[in-house]
């Protein structure tokens, strides 16, 4: 009997978090039916403007089973799809995985609140603060190690784990806001750009309707 998936998002122009776990789905191979809350719809958004990233919104429900944190999200999914290796095989390269996987979770707060997801937004001279910055550093440390450790293209060489999944909308703010890369970062970024589930997420997300002011935010 088939199972019986569904992927609860929002916003696809600004919602990190549902491209996330959205993206979790497309690279587990799981087919999965999309349920897009209206983030146009006034209602929806006073209830969406009062959501934690990881509460209610991504939400998976597989069968019986419901998820509702991104994190969790990913690691369920690398239980009944171990065949997409959405972890590495390697027991330390798993570590180092999760490792990165839960700092994107739990930090770069300072980044989240500068610098929100805007997929239709071009920002060409933006003032990034010191606090963002350090973040920003942070993240290009990490995807250094990583890509210089395992080679590429990916953060742990050359299969697609939930670390690019994680990372995903940080590429989409660094183009948005313009900041600058050096040539490996950047090739990591055109990387994931280049991904047809990138590309169907953003014609998704050019689709919204423009100017939803109040979700500007983290979520």
């Amino acid at each position: 009997m088939p199972s019986k998936t569904t992927l609860t998002i929002s916003s696809k122009n600004y919602s990190s978090w549902s491209l996330r776990a959205w993206l979790m789905l497309k690279f587990s191979g799981l087919p999965f039916k999309e349920v897009l809350v209206d983030s146009h719809d006034s209602s929806n958004r006073a209830e969406l403007l009062l959501l934690s990233p990881s509460i209610l919104v991504p939400r998976l429900q597989h069968n019986s089973v419901i998820v509702w944190d991104t994190l969790a999200i990913g690691e369920y999914l690398n239980e009944i799809t171990p065949q997409a290796k959405l972890l590495p095989s390697n027991v330390v390269q798993r570590a180092h995985c999760r490792s990165i996987c839960g700092e994107m979770h739990s930090g770069f707060s300072a980044l989240r609140g500068s610098l929100p997801m805007n997929l239709k937004a071009n920002f060409k001279e933006f003032k990034i603060w010191s606090k963002a910055q350090l973040d920003i550093d942070r993240i290009l440390t990490i995807w250094h190690e990583c890509l210089t450790k395992y080679k590429g293209p990916y953060l742990f060489g050359k299969q697609i784990t939930l670390a690019d999944a994680m990372y995903a909308p940080v590429v989409t703010r660094f183009l948005t806001y313009k900041v600058p890369l050096d040539g490996l970062c950047l090739q990591y970024c055109e990387q994931i750009m280049s991904l047809p589930e990138m590309k169907e997420w953003v014609m998704g997300a050019l689709q919204e309707p423009d100017d939803i002011e109040e979700l500007d935010v983290e979520f």
